[in-house]
């Protein structure tokens, strides 16, 4: 599960590969390093095997039966929610972080874990409990955690980067240090089909969610600075929303290079691919449009129809 640098070859006996600097004369090796997020990051799994990225996977219940997310298909998953499931999701452990981190380092490998916001769930606070436990029985290892305060394939657009400058050849302390720059720089801008999911998970009052579906209002939202869900504004019609989201894309974006932008969806894609092509029609046509669906635990709590679009921008 491990994302190699190409320049680095393996050891002896089947021992990570290390690379070697030079300080004023001195030698110095640094330990190869593994790269592992949440399942909350919502990267299609082409990617997640092409970098070999070590995930950990959140829990969800639908209609009492427990699953790992992306267990369940996903058209199955958003069909029962259309059909009225309930759901309800879980944070991830600190035993379950403790192992593999510890695993990871009697290997021979440091790590670098990008996390699901903790603005959102406990989840990186149990990782940074697993982190201290670990560390305590070997000093000598190096694991860094970082709060990404993104989520779904906002997570994942932050963690496909990271992956691509590790292979550029960035140490873990650098790229630990380029995502703390960066990473909130990483823009999230959301609609959802029906206010009910929110209404739901508090998002929403009742009233609201009643009034937004008899008037066809629909919300745009985005993920703060504190890595929270944030209501930003509301149009009338799902047309105008996901105009809307390519608008604030523009506004935000503000010379920064995207040539590399994502887009999740809750079992929608034909709104999905009409995003990508106003999106490119602004970036270019060589913009490249990773589609992905809304995850099964992200998508518990914002439902089918979940549309949302992710680039780098000067503000959130």
């Amino acid at each position: 599960m491990l994302l190699k640098n190409p320049a680095a070859e393996k050891g002896t006996e089947g021992s990570p590969a290390q690379s070697v600097s030079c300080v004023k004369g001195v030698v110095m090796t640094e330990r190869e390093y593994k790269i592992c997020c949440d399942s909350t990051c919502d990267l299609p799994e082409e990617y997640i095997k092409q970098f070999k990225v070590e995930i950990f996977r959140l829990n969800f219940e639908i209609d009492g039966k427990s699953y790992k997310d992306g267990e369940l298909p996903f058209k199955d998953f958003y069909n029962r929610m259309r059909n009225g499931s309930s759901t309800k999701t879980a944070q991830i452990p600190p035993e379950v972080y403790r192992n593999e981190f510890e695993a990871a380092v009697k290997d021979g490998y440091d790590v670098l874990y990008l996390g699901f916001s903790s603005g959102l769930s406990g989840s990186f606070n149990s990782s940074c409990i697993a982190r201290d436990d670990v560390l305590e029985k070997y000093p000598d290892a190096k694991i860094i955690c970082v709060d990404s305060l993104c989520a779904s394939t906002g997570e994942g657009l932050l963690l496909y980067k990271a992956c691509e400058k590790k292979a550029e050849g960035l140490g873990i302390d650098e790229l630990a240090r380029w995502l703390e720059k960066n990473k909130l720089h990483l823009c999230h801008m959301f609609t959802v089909d029906d206010l009910k999911y929110l209404h739901r998970g508090g998002r929403v009052s009742k009233a609201t969610a009643v009034a937004g579906t008899l008037l066809g209002i629909k919300p745009v939202l985005h993920v703060d600075n504190e890595g929270r869900l944030v209501p930003l504004g509301k149009v009338r019609g799902r047309k105008q929303s996901l105009n809307k989201l390519v608008e604030m894309m523009e506004e935000r974006i503000d010379g920064w290079d995207n040539p590399v932008i994502a887009i999740c969806q809750g079992d929608c894609i034909e709104d999905a691919e009409y995003v990508a092509e106003l999106a490119r029609k602004k970036l270019g046509k060589k913009t490249k449009v990773i589609i992905s669906y809304t995850g099964t635990v992200i998508g518990s709590h914002s439902g089918p129809g979940t549309l949302a679009l992710f680039f780098m921008g000067e503000k959130r």
